[in-house]
C-alpha cells in the first residue's frame, strides 16, 4: 500500500516537473510552477525558509521521501533501473555495499565551499534538480518540439490552428555537452546499481541523509521474523540493507518501500522508531557517533543559511538574409528582475527553466566558466518584450525576482550603443529608422547626420537615461552580420 502510494506520487511529480521544462508556451507554470519552487537547493537559495523547514521536518519525520517522491533526478534513476530490471526479468538484482562516506562528505564539502565562495557553475553542476532540468531542456525538449511541429504541419493541412510551429535550435553547446555527460553517467550508475548517484555524489542526498538518521518513522527489521533470505537486500536499490546484521543504513535509505513488499515473512515494517537497549560501551560509542552526525548536520545547515543571508532566413521569400552575429559586449546582459550580475550569479542554479519559457528566444545559457549554464540575454533571434515577465514567474531560486510588466518597463538592464560604421543610411544611402520606430521606451530619435544639412541621411540619437536595454533596436536593425546598434549590459540594474 505505502509503496504504491509512493509510486503514484512520484509519477505525478516527475511527469509535471518534466512538462514544466517541455512547455515552451509557459502555461503549465500557472498551475504547477510550485513544484520547481519546493526543490531543496532552489528553495534554499531563494531563502524560502518555510519550504526549507518543511522539507527538513518531513525528513526528520519520515526519512528521505524527498529523494523518492519530489526530486526528479532520483525518480529518473528509478525509471532507468526499472527498465534494466524488466529487460533482465530479474526482480532481485542488488546487493549490500558499505557507504562511501569519504566520497559523500567530500563532495558535500565541495558543494558548500562553492556556495561560500560563490562559484555558481559548481553549485549548478551538483544540484540534482538543476541537473535534471538541463537534461530535460537540452535533450528531451527538442524531441518534444519536433513532435509538436509534426502536429502543427498536420493541423495546417486540416486548416486547423490547434498547434503552431516552433524553432528548434541549440541554445548553448557547453550546456548540451554537460547534459549529455550527466545523463550518460546517470544511466550507467542507475543501470548497474540503482541509486548510486544519490548516495555517493548528490549533496542534497547526503545532507538529507544526515537528517534521516533521526527520522521518527523508518523501515525496521524484526530479527525474530527474519529468516535471512536476503530478498530485501537484493531488492534494495540504495544498497543499504545488511541482512546478515539485520541493519539498515538510514542515511542512504530513500524510503522506497521495495524491501517491505519483497519480504515474504512480514519481517520489515515501516513504523515508529524504537530505542535500542545497549550495553554501556556500545551506548557511549553510539552517543558519540550520533552527536557528531547531529552536529555535522546542524553545522551544514547553519553554514548554508549564513551564506544566503550574506528569425527568419529570408526577406519576403526573396532575398537571403545573413544570420546576425553576437556583438562583443563588455558587460553581459541579465534578465530584468535579476537585480544585477552578482545577484544572479549567487542565486542561480542553472536549471534552464527560464530559458525554456522564453518565447522570444532571448535567454540562453552562459558559456563563461564562472557563470556556466546561467542565463544570459542576446538579441539575435528576438528581443525582450516589455509585457513578458515569464522568466521572473518561473524562477525557483530567487535569482530572477518576480516582477510585473509595469515594473519591468522601468528597469534598466543596459543601454543602446550606436556603431556609425554599420548604419545603413550612411553605408548604403537608404532611409531606415527601424530602431526609433520600434523602441518601446522612446529612447531613440532620428536626427540629420549633418546638423548643417537638414536633408542629410538621418541617424539614431540615443537617450541613455530612457533606454531600458530591451534589445528591440538591436534585433530589428537590418544591418548584417553585426547590428548598427547594440545593447551594452549593466552590472547593476536600476529603475528609471
Amino acid at each position: 500500500m505505502l509503496r504504491n502510494l509512493r509510486i503514484i506520487l512520484a509519477t505525478i511529480c516527475f511527469s509535471l516537473i518534466t512538462l514544466l521544462f517541455l512547455d515552451f508556451s509557459g502555461t503549465l507554470h500557472t498551475w504547477f510552477g510550485w513544484l520547481a519552487k519546493i526543490q531543496f537547493i532552489p528553495a534554499l537559495l531563494a531563502l524560502n525558509t518555510g519550504i526549507v523547514i518543511l522539507l527538513v521536518l518531513v525528513t526528520l519525520l519520515f526519512g528521505r521521501i524527498y529523494c523518492s517522491i519530489i526530486c526528479p533526478l532520483g525518480i529518473f534513476q528509478d525509471i532507468i533501473s526499472r527498465i534494466n530490471t524488466q529487460r533482465k526479468k530479474k526482480k532481485y538484482r542488488f546487493s549490500y555495499s558499505p557507504a562511501l562516506s569519504w566520497l559523500r562528505y567530500t563532495l558535500l564539502g565541495i558543494f558548500l565551499f562553492s556556495l561560500l565562495i560563490e562559484i555558481g557553475a559548481l553549485t549548478a553542476l551538483l544540484d540534482p534538480y538543476s541537473a535534471y532540468g538541463r537534461i530535460a531542456q537540452n535533450l528531451f525538449s527538442p524531441v518534444w518540439i519536433w513532435m509538436n511541429n509534426g502536429l502543427a504541419l498536420l493541423a495546417e493541412h486540416l486548416n486547423s490552428y490547434a498547434f503552431y510551429s516552433v524553432d528548434v535550435w541549440i541554445k548553448g553547446i557547453s550546456t548540451l555537452v554537460i547534459a549529455l555527460i550527466t545523463i550518460i553517467l546517470l544511466i550507467i550508475l542507475a543501470w548497474k546499481n540503482g541509486r548510486t548517484y544519490c548516495n555517493t555524489i548528490c549533496p542534497v542526498g547526503t545532507l538529507l541523509g544526515l537528517l534521516s538518521r533521526y527520522s521518527l518513522f523508518r523501515p525496521t527489521i524484526d530479527k525474530e521474523k527474519c529468516n535471512n533470505c536476503t530478498l530485501c537486500t537484493r531488492q534494495c536499490k540504495a544498497s543499504c540493507i545488511n541482512s546478515e546484521k539485520h541493519e539498515i543504513d538510514y542515511s542512504r535509505c530513500v524510503v522506497c518501500m521495495d524491501c517491505i513488499q519483497a519480504c515474504r515473512h512480514n519481517a520489515i515494517q515501516y513504523k515508529l522508531r524504537k530505542r535500542k537497549i545497549q550495553n554501556k560501551e556500545e551506548k557511549k560509542e553510539g552517543n558519540n557517533a550520533t552527536r557528531k552526525s547531529f552536529l555535522s548536520g546542524i553545522g551544514i545547515l547553519a553554514s548554508t543559511a549564513a551564506l544566503k543571508a550574506q528569425e527568419k532566413k529570408v526577406d519576403g521569400g526573396l532575398a537571403v538574409i545573413l544570420d546576425k552575429k553576437i556583438p562583443n559586449r563588455l558587460t553581459p546582459i541579465v534578465p530584468p528582475g535579476a537585480k544585477g550580475i552578482r545577484h544572479l550569479t549567487t542565486h542561480c542554479t542553472g536549471c534552464q527553466l527560464c530559458v525554456t519559457v522564453c518565447s522570444n528566444h532571448v535567454l540562453r545559457p552562459s558559456t563563461e566558466l564562472e557563470t556556466l549554464m546561467q542565463p544570459r540575454m542576446s538579441y539575435e533571434r528576438g528581443y525582450c518584450r516589455p509585457e513578458c515577465v515569464k522568466c521572473s514567474e518561473v524562477c525557483p531560486s530567487g535569482a530572477i525576482i518576480k516582477i510585473s510588466p509595469a515594473e519591468k518597463s522601468a528597469i534598466q538592464i543596459g543601454h543602446a550603443v550606436w556603431i556609425k560604421e554599420n548604419c545603413i543610411p550612411l553605408t548604403d544611402g537608404v532611409t531606415c529608422g527601424n530602431c526609433a520606430r520600434h523602441c518601446p521606451s522612446g529612447a531613440i530619435t532620428m536626427i540629420p547626420s549633418d546638423p548643417n544639412l537638414p536633408d542629410s541621411p538621418k541617424i539614431p540619437a540615443i537617450n541613455i537615461e530612457r533606454c531600458i536595454g530591451c534589445g528591440a533596436c538591436e534585433n530589428l536593425c537590418p544591418a548584417r552580420p553585426f547590428s548598427a546598434i547594440y545593447v551594452e549590459g549593466h552590472k547593476n540594474h536600476r529603475t528609471i
